[in-house]
């Protein structure tokens, strides 16, 4: 947007602790629990596969529900440490103690699996809880601290960047770190004090400098001023279909590496069984080596660069997904042509394509300006919230959708690497890159034809008014 209001520029530890707060410590949990939990808890706590297939299903529905909750409280609330900056004080300590009960084996639980569940179940769903609880007002603090859409776009920048690095981090050495903390609980804890730092900070450097009376109205009605506007339900949209088109990047890949590429790079005329086993773990890595690369490139590098060029989310998500659309549908037809030609040109798309589940946030900042516009009213918290619930229900289709496909493709896991049909091969082949390609595709219909765009120069002119009232 042009007409940009003049303001105070938002100081370097708030710009940190916001980066480092959801996005740091908070991340390394989020990491580990998405990447180990299941197996911690069947080998250590003793749940069955099919318990814990429930018990996140129990969770997953609670979340899903919970978001738009959490934004409803936080917009109708008002205490006096500040509507969004309460929650920063005390949501990180529950975090802390909420890892020691969800990483402890205790002995009140042994011998009873329906305990077992049911301790299990609450840890988790008050993991979900709080995790909701923090993330909610972390993302409603920033447009109520600063009304620049170029300082918002690098905040978002550099929180993709520290989000990507405390990702792959967590998820590729939580194994050699727990032998170094000794447990997964103490490392758990000890990500969660980084947390309580950060959000601390956060809390201590924030100032909610463009904040509207709180809504009378309260309660869900907030909701409907949010979902009466035609114009948010594409964006709402964009919202789910950056968190599949993410997910499936990286769920499909190690399906893609074991079930395509492990069976070419296989010689059964000359290699041993420990051959074998070790070209098929070899293959997986480096496939995943590339694109965990690719992504932490694409967040902390390439992210920032297409803001600073772009200006405005919603062109740099169009750029990026125009180019994601092209190394996909090369993929889907030459991807099984070569391992390193497969590699190198997957690596390419990750750069390009990762970025999606992070720009869109800066959609968020839009519609939390768009709605200020229409209904006069700041609802930052419940359009976060409405964010969250969307790409939530983005994860579950990937979760869900992914397998479906292979199924009904006829892939059969317990054939392994070398026993699956041409149709199990090719429905693959399709959830790496074609399934991807599509979703990427109706993102860019949604950018190209982006609704809210037509209101930035009265929303311009709405903040340059609102810096202007709080200057006075």
């Amino acid at each position: 947007m042009s007409n940009q209001p003049k303001q105070e520029k938002l100081s370097k530890a708030f710009v940190w602790f916001h980066a480092t707060s959801v996005n740091g410590g908070a991340m390394a949990i989020a990491a580990t629990i998405s990447t180990y939990f299941s197996l911690y808890v069947q080998e250590e706590i003793g749940i069955t596969a099919a318990q814990l297939s429930v018990i996140l299903l129990i969770c997953s529905l609670w979340d899903a529900i919970n978001d738009p909750m959490m934004g409803v409280i936080c917009d109708s609330c008002n205490p006096k440490w500040g509507r969004y900056r309460t929650w920063f004080t005390f949501t990180p300590v529950v975090l802390l103690v909420d890892m020691w009960f969800l990483f402890s084996n205790p002995g009140f639980i042994q011998g009873s699996a329906t305990v077992k569940c049911i301790y299990v179940c609450i840890c988790y769903m008050v993991y979900g809880m709080v995790v909701t609880a923090y993330t909610m007002p972390q993302m409603a603090i920033l447009p109520a601290m600063t009304l620049d859409d170029q300082e918002r776009n690098d905040v978002v920048a550099k929180g993709a960047a520290v989000c990507a690095l405390m990702f792959t981090i967590a998820s590729t050495f939580s194994t050699q770190l727990v032998q170094i903390f000794g447990s997964y609980r103490t490392l758990m804890c000890t990500y969660a004090v980084f947390a309580v730092i950060s959000f601390w900070g956060l809390y201590k450097t924030s100032e909610e400098r463009y904040v509207a009376p709180k809504d009378e109205s309260g309660g869900l009605k907030q909701l409907i001023y949010v979902f009466r506007h035609k114009e948010v339900w594409p964006v709402m949209l964009c919202w789910c279909l950056a968190a599949i088109s993410y997910g499936f990047m990286f769920t499909s890949s190690v399906y893609y590496a074991q079930y395509i590429w492990a069976g070419k790079r296989v010689d059964f005329a000359t290699m041993d069984e420990a051959a074998i086993g070790a070209t098929i773990g070899s293959t997986i890595s480096t496939y995943m080596g590339f694109i965990s690369v690719g992504a932490l490139i694409s967040m902390m590098v390439l992210m920032p660069i297409f803001l600073k060029v772009f200006k405005t989310g919603y062109k740099a998500l169009l750029v990026s997904q125009v180019l994601t659309v092209a190394c996909y549908a090369i993929l889907y037809f030459t991807g099984r042509l070569n391992f390193w030609y497969c590699c190198i040109l997957s690596f390419v798309a990750t750069v390009v394509g990762a970025m999606v589940n992070a720009l869109v946030n800066v959609l968020v900042n839009d519609t939390i300006d768009f709605i200020m516009l229409k209904e006069g009213k700041q609802l930052n918290g419940v359009v976060s919230s409405v964010k969250g619930f969307a790409q939530k229900c983005g994860n579950t289709v990937v979760n869900s959708g992914m397998l479906a496909i292979l199924a009904i493709c006829g892939f059969d896991a317990s054939l392994g690497p070398f026993g699956q049909s041409t149709t199990a091969i090719e429905g693959t082949n399709a959830v790496r890159f074609l399934v991807p390609a599509i979703v990427s595709g109706i993102i860019i219909v949604i950018m190209v034809f982006y609704p809210l765009k037509k209101y930035f120069p009265a929303i311009a002119e709405m903040k340059a008014k609102m810096a202007a009232e709080h200057k006075q």
